[in-house]
């Protein structure tokens, strides 16, 4: 049976932030009654579109064009009323606002992920990404990229950490996906220590709270645990190795396994113990509580 198209009030009603975001487009500026945007109609670096969060209404600036999310969908899509309520409908597959940007198996194979362009990370919305998980953008630029990519022919932009196979890990604040071939990403400076997180925000906020740890450790990040198993040989090569895994099932369950295999391993995770993962210890806890904590783990 058919989809009934939407009618004009539940489709003013889609809201706009959201709309954007599915397409890659985040707020460079954003406070309670307002979004700024870089307009999704041309390329700037100062934001002249605006999004009313109370009213539910955008403007851009740079033409004095606005309305509402009908509006911008016939105006993104070059389409009638009509056309527009289809795609809000989400009875043309290509544009549905209903799910985020994360490709099902399916689609990456018909539609994989190009990479575009890499560069370092500059732009707001991906410095704000940064701030709320507690990441300066210093300590970003030493490992990531901005990256910007395509999707079935939509463009999106994200933070991006390259495996040593040549595959980005990317991250947005909507979306968090990868690029072939899925890989560990390894950062060497030919040490005999090893320090290993399962994921890039992991490591990131390890090198906020240990910046020495760049220049006396290699970094390892897993990607997945399901890596671990392949790494052990690699891992015993190195004399001492800290693991900064995850304290949920899985992640307790490799590092016990690595703790097994690997002598030389020690379990640094209690330090956030109560939180997922070190990144998430940060996010919640006192400035206090991080820097007297930390101050009990040796890199020795």
């Amino acid at each position: 049976m058919k989809e009934k198209r939407m009618d004009c009030e539940k489709a003013r009603n889609i809201d706009i932030v959201s709309t954007l975001a599915k397409l890659g487009h985040f707020p460079v500026q954003k406070t309670e009654k307002e979004a700024w945007f870089l307009s999704p109609f041309r390329i700037e670096t100062q934001a002249s579109f605006k999004v009313s969060l109370k009213q539910n209404y955008w403007i851009d600036f740079g033409t004095f064009e606005g309305g509402s999310t009908i509006d911008l969908v016939m105006k993104m899509e070059n389409c009638s009323v009509k056309e527009a309520l289809e795609r809000l409908s989400g009875n043309m597959d290509h544009f549905s606002f209903h799910r985020r940007p994360n490709p099902t198996k399916a689609e990456h194979r018909v539609n994989p992920i190009e990479i575009i362009e890499e560069k370092e990370i500059e732009h707001r919305a991906l410095q704000n990404y940064l701030s709320s998980r507690s990441i300066s953008i210093k300590t970003a630029r030493i490992l990531c990229k901005e990256i910007h990519y395509r999707i079935g022919g939509r463009t999106y932009f994200g933070i991006g950490l390259q495996n040593r196979s040549g595959g980005w890990e990317l991250r947005n604040s909507y979306w968090k996906g990868s690029t072939s071939p899925k890989d560990v990403s390894m950062m060497g400076n030919k040490s005999k220590k090893l320090a290993i997180t399962e994921g890039m925000f992991d490591m990131l906020t390890l090198i906020e709270l240990m910046a020495d740890i760049v220049n006396s450790h290699d970094l390892l990040v897993l990607n997945t645990t399901a890596f671990v198993k392949r790494m052990i040989k690699e891992i015993e090569d190195y004399e001492n190795v800290k693991l900064f895994l995850d304290r949920d099932k899985t992640g307790l369950g490799m590092t016990e396994l690595l703790l097994e295999k690997c002598p030389n391993s020690r379990d640094i995770s209690f330090l956030y113990e109560g939180f997922k993962d070190i990144n998430e210890w940060k996010v919640k806890s006192a400035k206090d509580e991080v820097r007297k904590r930390i101050q009990d783990v040796s890199l020795s």
